[in-house]
């Protein structure tokens, strides 16, 4: 059987620019101006911190999965799970914004044949019932508003084995990432997929800025092996 990591929403990385701590706070930001967040989203020196292939070898994403990436941005990670799922895989690439997806859509290093461009809603990611091997949530958890209805339609959207990945801010003030009053602490969110019927089954500490979360529901039994 296929394994599930679910992509919660890859909404990419702000970096504490005068720009980014200016903007609206959480979900009132607006995302259509995708010149300027390339310059941030996509800066080469972003992967020395977001240690993009550490992430993708723990979160074990496999050719043959079907992955939803929600918060895909500009495509900074997208490119790599287009790669990594193969010929036989496929990517939900999940935002609230239709110029980044047509961004997303354009680059030249995403395999564009793999890749299903979706117009999330705030509350809805919008995904296929039952058919999520892997979400990934990276920098966005902490912009959903609504996020108990959220995760109910993330596990509406999950293959019976399929696991969801947040991967979001460390608290207090750090070189990277939004203002501190925008964060989420990690006990809150754990609690919050708890409380919706999900278990917590894996954490990572290898990225200096951000926590790794790994949750599933308990229908079935995990039998991937972490490494932290």
């Amino acid at each position: 059987m296929r394994r599930a990591i679910l992509v919660l929403l890859l909404l990419p990385v702000l970096v504490p620019t005068a720009a980014a701590r200016d903007a609206a706070p959480g979900g009132h930001r607006s995302w259509d101006d995708v010149e300027h967040w390339a310059k941030i989203f996509d800066d080469p020196s972003r992967d020395e911190w977001q240690k993009p292939l550490g992430l993708l070898n723990f979160l074990g994403i496999e050719p043959g999965e079907t992955v939803a990436e929600i918060g895909a941005g500009t495509g900074y990670f997208t490119k790599i799970l287009s790669i990594q799922v193969g010929p036989q895989g496929k990517v939900y690439a999940v935002d609230i914004s239709q110029p980044m997806l047509d961004h997303l859509m354009g680059r030249k290093d995403v395999v564009a044949e793999r890749v299903v461009p979706v117009l999330g809603a705030a509350d809805d990611p919008k995904l296929p019932a039952g058919a999520i091997d892997a979400v990934v949530v990276l920098n966005t958890w902490h912009h959903i508003g609504k996020r108990s209805k959220y995760l109910s339609r993330l596990a509406q959207a999950l293959s019976p084995e399929g696991r969801v990945a947040v991967i979001d801010w460390r608290e207090g003030e750090l070189p990277m990432g939004p203002p501190p009053a925008e964060k989420l602490p990690r006990e809150r969110v754990i609690g919050e997929f708890e409380k919706a019927g999900f278990k917590f089954v894996a954490e990572s500490v290898m990225l200096p800025y951000q926590y790794t979360l790994v949750f599933r529901l308990p229908a079935k039994k995990d039998t991937r092996r972490y490494t932290r």
